[in-house]
């Protein structure tokens, strides 16, 4: 006889413990945002997400506000544990096994080499049960982090306001407002979760967008400005000349690309877009501006197979979608 699941599972605990490290996203930097639940007897004894600056790590936040309750308890943690010491702060996995914990339950494995299955190790050594999970929610928690570390660049996520028809402004250039407000207001909160943001030479120098953080309470946000351009650098923003170039942006790990068409070729036409974020208004253009520009696409099965919807909603009038990239 099947046995009755009568509380949450351990992927849905994971689950919980990476919308928590959101709020960790981006002020951790240069550290990943990272999310620890502390659970014993079925519930939530304490919390904990990566501070700003990178220290204290989750799990130390969730240690201490954990105290004793901790002691033979589960910890449900996004990212392996740090098993290296740092002038910053001890070792995560040293602190898990300090404070007596029965079991660590892992959603993704760390990459880098001074961590990688070596967090594991300590806790096992120590008695303490080790599960790794491969949750998908953590992964996607981590994305910046991991490509970063995987594929030495920032993860990239493309923004595209447009019409129903695929336009992104008139025939004249005109584009204020495609979308309502409801839609820029969730383009903002993206915003305000990336480290850098990039629009293309022309369009910057056509509107000079400011490029901030525009929501109460989150002005403090705004991520750093690029520009890609031959040209020559604007005062207080940085200039790439290929997409290729962000692979040397060591200190971003979430790269937000705002466009226009040129630009988001470019990214897309290099493979670089890990995430294509596209919000759709009730309205058709006809003969205007086209969201994206020649792909260079030699044949149309090449361009199936590519993306995966990951999210769909309703902002006011306006459809968001977005779509992760298969690889």
């Amino acid at each position: 006889m099947r046995r009755l699941q009568t509380g949450p599972s351990d992927a849905d605990w994971l689950a919980a413990a990476a919308a928590l490290a959101a709020r960790g996203r981006p002020l951790s930097r240069p550290n990943p945002a990272v999310g620890c639940l502390i659970v014993a007897n079925g519930k939530v004894v304490a919390r904990g997400w990566t501070q700003p600056t990178g220290r204290p790590h989750a799990e130390a936040m969730a240690l201490a506000a954990a105290g004793d309750a901790a002691r033979g308890a589960t910890a449900y943690v996004t990212l392996e544990p740090c098993a290296h010491q740092s002038e910053r702060g001890p070792a995560c996995a040293e602190l898990l096994v300090q404070a007596g914990l029965a079991e660590v339950v892992i959603g993704v494995g760390d990459p880098d080499p001074r961590t990688a299955g070596a967090g594991i190790a300590r806790l096992r050594a120590a008695g303490i049960a080790v599960r790794m999970l491969d949750s998908a929610a953590c992964e996607t928690s981590l994305a910046g982090y991991l490509v970063q570390r995987r594929q030495g660049r920032p993860h990239v996520t493309l923004k595209l306001a447009m019409s129903l028809d695929g336009q992104i402004a008139l025939a004249n250039g005109e584009s204020k407002w495609i979308t309502g407000e409801a839609a820029r207001a969730h383009v903002h909160a993206r915003r305000a979760q990336s480290d850098a943001i990039l629009v293309g030479g022309g369009t910057w120098r056509k509107d000079r967008p400011r490029l901030d953080v525009r929501l109460p309470g989150l002005e403090g946000r705004s991520p750093r400005r690029l520009v890609l351009t031959r040209g020559v650098a604007p005062s207080g923003v940085k200039v790439i000349n290929d997409p290729q170039q962000i692979a040397r942006l060591d200190d971003v790990q979430y790269l937000y690309v705002e466009g226009g068409a040129q630009a988001a070729s470019a990214f897309l036409a290099a493979d670089l877009v890990d995430r294509l974020e596209i919000y759709r208004a009730p309205i058709l253009i006809g003969a205007g501006r086209s969201a994206v520009a020649d792909l260079g696409l030699a044949e149309l099965a090449s361009a199936h197979q590519r993306w995966h919807l990951a999210e769909r909603r309703q902002l006011g009038s306006d459809c968001y979608e977005a779509y992760e990239r298969t690889r």
